[in-house]
């Protein structure tokens, strides 16, 4: 492509190129957006095919043979960012009406290339034009946008009535119409040159933003006058009067398929008699009854982050539909615009990461970003809003009468074992029975409340802990059962409670990685007397940072728990008792609420991959996990085999692209962190820390993905 900067000289070609183009309207013409000049730097280009221009062609300026797009744009130094024209509504890429998706990537890889080379700018922002300004469908500019990284940052809603399509308009707006008739109401339109009715229009409308918005009108009276001479054919000013005096208005922008409402507002004997009800009946099904569509105008304030509720309601009520005018912005980094054209046959794209979180959490946008940028502007960062709404809302997700969020799931265990030895009087040194093939933080949970860990060894059909070798390591200084509901499934509770209950124990789940797993009809978190969870950004239920929560039934631990967390005290200042600071912070609860409601889905979209590895992969070397006897016990939050050729084929594996992990590989009691247990064996434990290997599983993986992993592990060998 050939990138030539937008220059005076160009002006007739670019208007040209806008009237034939396949999505351009007249706002995007040199006249209209120069009127903004005085206001933003301009930097807008021109797009060629691969032409090498003469120097006296640059000079005089090139005429239309080879134009593909134009981008109108405006530089700001400051941040460093470059503005698809900040001056109109819309302003993305205008292409050629003959264009393909090929075609539009290429485009726009050069001119990102050519601002971030020319300009060293840090990113772009780009306003794409509304699919109902297009001549034909326009989904090239937003696929270009989705491999150019783009993400959106701002969302405008619109209201549109389709002429060929209207929806049924509502009684009370048809009422009102035939109220304000009835009242002498009559239609009329600003005839060319006719200032006075312009300024009368502009003292009501100032006036209604003034009372209701506590705002201005975009343009001065002056200003809309001066485009009103440029565009006489373009802008019209329409009223509904009484008595000859302006009661409500609008002024439209007619593009080539668009009516496009700009400025629209009724003052209160307007209000009273239906004015505007009149008027934009008249407009829709009269006036502007030969377009396509009617653009009533956006209803959303504050850059997009809010709507106005009652206005969209208002405007619905002639038989609108939404329309979005989306703004997204770009990151001008090297490697994303590198890889824009690259095809799937590329080596890094053939690349499966074991999990990309970046990916992941991009599913979850523009929600996510929306969600924490509330959090921010609120104000208030912890012990909110956010981290209520959350405990309220995941207590009832896991079907238990409280939830306690704090800092992260190794110190949700910890609080839960230090209210216990606080309300229980348990001494000193008492045990804690635990699986010995944990995460260490099972075991630092336990040691941190100054428990004594006792290790029992799992079983090696499903690597969870052995209830039938639990019973024996009972002593007198046995307080609690720690099960770990370890790789996403849920434990034998069954036995495990039974066992408990013989000897008056508690049980304490470690669900850290069983967000949303059942076991006989109840969710991991209600199957004990109390259960810590971990958000660490990588669980099946991940926040942006560490997080974490308590979940339980007991209205004296519940309690006792939350004071712990905060310092020991329950009111400000009075520490009740020794305490320590376990907190969620309020943006990272914003994070988990929109993630949560997609949970069940995400974990039902692991168990159909998971079987998916369970009935492929058909190695004698490779030795899958067992299947429990429910589903539902099984979210898969690691899909672990063993083999005994465990580096072998994590070599292999890597060599063909597909990065896997070991979960874990030292076992807790061979650890220097517990030097006293470094003599002890435990030979169950022993042997799934050597053999375990960790595959691909996330909701962000395909099924062609995982076939590509199950054919490669069936084709391993050891020669």
């Amino acid at each position: 492509m050939t990138i030539i900067p937008y220059s005076i000289k160009h002006k007739d070609v670019w208007d040209q190129f806008v009237r034939e183009s396949k999505n351009g309207t007249f706002i995007i013409e040199r006249n209209y957006m120069d009127y903004h000049g005085d206001r933003f730097v301009d930097c807008s280009l021109l797009i060629y095919e691969d032409i090498d221009f003469t120097a006296e062609e640059k000079e005089s300026g090139m005429g239309m043979e080879g134009l593909k797009a134009i981008f109108p744009a405006n530089w700001v130094e400051s941040e460093r960012k470059v503005y698809s024209h900040q001056g109109l509504t819309y302003g993305g890429l205008i292409v050629d009406v003959e264009i393909t998706q090929h075609d539009v990537l290429a485009i726009l890889q050069s001119i990102l290339q050519y601002y971030d080379r020319m300009f060293m700018a840090k990113s772009i922002f780009i306003k794409p034009i509304p699919n109902i300004y297009s001549l034909y469908p326009n989904g090239e500019e937003l696929y270009a946008l989705f491999r150019a990284g783009g993400r959106l940052q701002q969302r405008a809603v619109s209201t549109v009535v389709s002429t060929d399509n209207p929806l049924r308009m509502r009684t009370l707006r048809t009422r009102q119409a035939k109220k304000a008739i009835e009242n002498d109401v009559y239609i009329d339109r600003m005839v060319e040159g006719d200032w006075d009715c312009l300024k009368e229009y502009w003292e009501l409308l100032s006036g209604v933003l003034e009372k209701h918005h506590h705002a201005t009108p975009v343009h001065t009276v002056a200003e809309m006058q001066l485009l009103m001479e440029r565009f006489p054919r373009e802008i019209k000013l329409f009223v509904a009067k009484r008595e000859n005096r302006i009661l409500a208005g609008v002024v439209i922008f007619i593009t080539r398929k668009v009516a496009h409402i700009q400025y629209i507002a009724s003052g209160d004997e307007g209000r009273e008699v239906g004015a505007l009800d009149l008027l934009l009946r008249h407009i829709i099904q009269n006036a502007f009854k030969n377009y396509k569509y009617v653009d009533m105008g956006r209803s959303t304030l504050d850059q997009g982050r809010h709507l106005n509720e009652g206005l969209i309601f208002q405007k619905e009520g002639f038989g609108g539909r939404a329309v979005c005018y989306d703004g997204y912005e770009i990151s001008l980094e090297s490697s994303v615009l590198k890889n824009m054209l690259s095809t799937p046959d590329t080596e890094e794209d053939n690349r499966i990461p074991y999990l990309n979180l970046k990916k992941l959490n991009e599913t979850f946008q523009p929600q996510l970003t929306a969600s924490i940028e509330r959090a921010i502007n609120s104000g208030w960062y912890l012990l909110g809003e956010n981290v209520k709404a959350f405990e309220e809302t995941y207590a009832n997700y896991c079907g238990t009468k409280h939830c306690i969020a704090c800092a992260n799931g190794l110190e949700a265990l910890t609080l839960i074992l230090r209210s216990y030895k606080l309300l229980k009087g348990w001494s000193e040194g008492d045990e804690v029975i635990a699986p010995a093939n944990t995460y260490i933080a099972t075991l630092l949970a336990i040691r941190e409340a100054g428990l004594t860990p006792v290790l029992c060894e799992p079983s090696i059909k499903n690597y969870l802990i052995d209830p039938d070798l639990i019973e024996p390591l009972v002593t007198e200084k046995t307080r609690a059962i720690l099960p770990v509901h370890l790789y996403g499934q849920t434990c034998p509770m069954e036995e495990i409670k039974s066992i408990a209950d013989r000897h008056g124990l508690v049980v304490v789940e470690d669900a850290a990685q069983t967000h949303g797993a059942t076991y006989q009809g109840k969710r991991a978190g209600a199957l004990g007397d109390a259960a810590g969870f971990s958000f660490y950004p990588g669980k099946n239920l991940g926040a942006l940072g560490d997080a974490g929560c308590i979940t339980t039934n007991d209205e004296k631990l519940a309690e006792t728990a939350r004071t712990m967390a905060n310092y020991g005290c329950s009111k400000k200042y009075v520490n009740e008792m020794p305490g320590m600071n376990s907190r969620m912070d309020e943006t990272q609860a914003a994070a988990l609420m929109v993630k949560l409601p997609r949970l069940d889905a995400d974990n039902e979209y692991r168990r159909q991959l998971a079987m998916r590895y369970y009935e492929g992969i058909q190695n004698p070397l490779v030795t899958p996990p067992d299947m429990p006897k429910e589903i539902g016990q099984h979210v898969f939050h690691i899909f672990a085999i063993r083999t005994a050729y465990r580096e072998a084929l994590q070599d292999y594996l890597k060599q063909h692209g597909v990065e896997t992990l070991i979960h874990y590989p030292i076992a807790p009691h061979q650890q220097v962190a517990f030097p006293e247990w470094n003599e002890m064996h435990f030979p169950v434990t022993e042997r799934i820390h050597k053999e375990e290997l960790s595959l691909p599983l996330s909701p962000i993986l395909s099924y062609e993905e995982v076939d590509r992993i199950i054919n490669f592990i069936n084709e391993f060998n050891i020669e």
